[in-house]
């Protein structure tokens, strides 16, 4: 039996991302996408509560199964895993994601929330970025990467727990792959006051990303150098380092 694999992100179901992410899925086994119906960066680990969910039948043909949801990719994950897969997934992906998901960035991604909300279900999950917001990035160079990665994951699988946040370059030739850690970076944010036609005031959020001098065993280094950054990831918050000196604290 193929390998079942689900695949979902958060630059929505139309986006030229995943479209490329299931067909080269669909070289090792059967395909179900599950993605939303519209853009929902951002979103993080979010889930939708205040509504029902509504799911449509994008596409079906021979091991490719196609859903847009109008919720999260959070939704989409647990969704896909209850009602729309045969069985439970092999492996799940999320992306292309069409933008960075490295460094910091993996807090407030709905490409790597899905990644995390499936790694939490007990499935093995990686996320991929490419370090270009066009809608129409040309994804050729970073195939092989992703093709790669899909089929280390599927034949040795991936510790407990752990999944894996890989970012692609996008200018200048691809040297390699490099595991790396998080590089410690931050958004310098804004909200930019600015006035509606009608005379009502309302803000828009700006900002840019600092990271000074990344140590070479991050992925902020791997990418400016030419690296795709593979990064091990895993649900459990906990600052352990931390925990004995938390104690002096009530002591």
């Amino acid at each position: 039996m193929r390998p079942l694999i689900l695949i979902t992100n958060d630059d929505g179901v139309t986006a030229k991302g995943i479209r490329v992410l299931d067909e080269t899925a669909m070289e090792f086994g059967d395909v179900v996408v599950m993605a939303p119906e519209r853009n929902a960066s951002g979103k993080s680990h979010s889930l939708t509560t205040e509504r029902p969910l509504r799911v449509r039948e994008v596409k079906k043909t021979e091991g490719l199964s196609v859903y847009s949801c109008d919720g999260t990719p959070v939704d989409c994950v647990k969704l896909a895993v209850e009602y729309f897969c045969p069985r439970e997934p092999d492996l799940v992906l999320s992306g292309i994601n069409h933008g960075s998901n490295s460094s910091i960035n993996v807090l407030y991604s709905g490409t790597m929330g899905a990644v995390i909300e499936a790694t939490a279900l007990g499935f093995d999950a990686v996320g991929f970025s490419i370090l270009c917001h066009d809608a129409k990035a040309d994804f050729s160079q970073a195939k092989g990467y992703v093709r790669q990665i899909i089929a280390a994951v599927l034949q040795h699988k991936l510790p407990p727990n752990v999944s894996l946040n890989v970012n692609i370059p996008y200018n200048g030739e691809i040297k390699g792959i490099r595991v790396c850690h998080e590089a410690q970076a931050k958004w310098l944010d804004s909200f930019e006051k600015r006035t509606d036609p009608q005379g009502r005031p309302y803000w828009w959020l700006t900002g840019r990303f600092e990271c000074d001098n990344p140590p070479q065993t991050s992925d902020e280094w791997a990418l400016t150098n030419g690296f795709v950054s593979v990064v091990p990831i895993h649900p459990d918050f906990t600052s352990y380092d931390a925990i004995e000196p938390i104690k002096g604290l009530f002591q």
